[in-house]
């Protein structure tokens, strides 16, 4: 391979090195400007100066992920539901998952929050942050969530499930055989996405105390005044979570895209 040929896409698929180089160059670019733009500032970095809270770090870690995987198993649940209540023919289930889904939707996540938390929870006496944290989180989740399913069952020719009526098919049958295999392929990759914004809306919880990643980082922030070194910490960690969960939804498009 010549040298210039590791810059030029020739053929459809790219080879490791190509991809290695290219984005070696890209990570080098991308740090030189920072280095260059703190260099600029006269920034004094020390990261020894968070060494010792690492514990903080590591338990926000933690938290993050189980308030994150527990937010996506609800936001799932929730979400099937209101897409479902989305075809129900009594009218007030029908507008009621139409309202939810362009409320949830068309308002902040932070207004959401506080409103349920500070509002709806304290008049049900329900004190526990993290639990409320989780069901906020799968709440706003579950109106993405909805639309995808939503989406997806959409996406079935009306031919094929009318073809599965004239074979005697059952209602059952006609969702194990028809819907649901087809369904899960369409929106497995999307599910993906939202999860990784799942992940990165969770920082939000920090406003009513919930202890995870982003809010020990602002209590080490407190104490150790190192501004910048615990935030790039912070921002390095959640890349190691939602990095392997984009490349997880890069390879399911490509897997789905291929069969079809």
């Amino acid at each position: 391979m010549k040298f210039k040929d590791l810059f030029v896409k020739k053929d459809k698929d790219i080879s490791l090195l190509q991809k290695a180089v290219n984005i070696a160059i890209v990570i080098i670019l991308l740090m030189a400007i920072v280095f260059i733009s703190f260099k600029k500032l006269g920034y004094p970095f020390n990261f020894s100066k968070i060494i010792k809270y690492r514990y903080k770090f590591y338990t926000g870690f933690m938290m993050t992920i189980v308030i994150s995987f527990f937010s996506l198993i609800l936001s799932l649940v929730i979400g099937t539901i209101i897409a479902s209540l989305r075809n129900s023919k009594i009218l007030v289930l029908n507008y009621f998952s139409r309202i939810y889904v362009e409320i949830i939707r068309g308002t902040p996540l932070l207004v959401q929050i506080f409103i349920f938390f500070y509002i709806v929870a304290a008049a049900a006496k329900l004190e526990n942050r993290y639990i409320m944290g989780t069901i906020i989180l799968s709440m706003f989740s579950a109106a993405y969530v909805s639309e995808i399913i939503r989406s997806g069952v959409e996406s079935i020719e009306k031919s094929q499930l009318e073809t599965a009526m004239s074979l005697g098919f059952t209602s059952y049958q006609k969702y194990r055989y028809i819907i649901l295999p087809q369904v899960v392929k369409t929106i497995l990759p999307p599910l993906a996405g939202q999860f990784v914004s799942l992940v990165k809306d969770s920082s939000l919880l920090s406003v009513i105390a919930v202890s995870e990643l982003t809010k020990n980082v602002q209590e080490v922030d407190a104490i150790n005044f190192a501004t910048m070194e615990n935030y790039i910490a912070l921002a390095i960690l959640y890349l190691v979570l939602t990095l392997p969960i984009s490349q997880l939804s890069r390879r399911l498009e490509r897997k789905f895209n291929y069969e079809n």
